[in-house]
């Protein structure tokens, strides 16, 4: 993916750790609907999702390294 000069601004920070935050709840709310799902199919999908979600926050992560964990 390439990245525009722009991605890196004050702005773009702030829009960033926003989203962070959002995969993070995401992540959480998902987790628990896999608790409660028994069909392997959706099990599945679920952890799909995760994992992209994952690979989006190392990628913001990346971008601005003083992103921990606990934003």
């Amino acid at each position: 993916m390439n990245e525009k000069i722009e991605d890196r601004s004050e702005e773009s920070k702030k829009n960033h750790i926003v989203y962070y935050k959002l995969l993070n709840k995401t992540i959480e709310n998902i987790q628990k609907e896999k608790l409660e799902e028994t069909e392997p199919a959706i099990i599945k999908h679920l952890n799909s999702r995760i994992e992209a979600m994952i690979l989006d926050k190392k990628r913001i992560r990346d971008m601005f390294p003083e992103i921990n964990e606990d934003s």
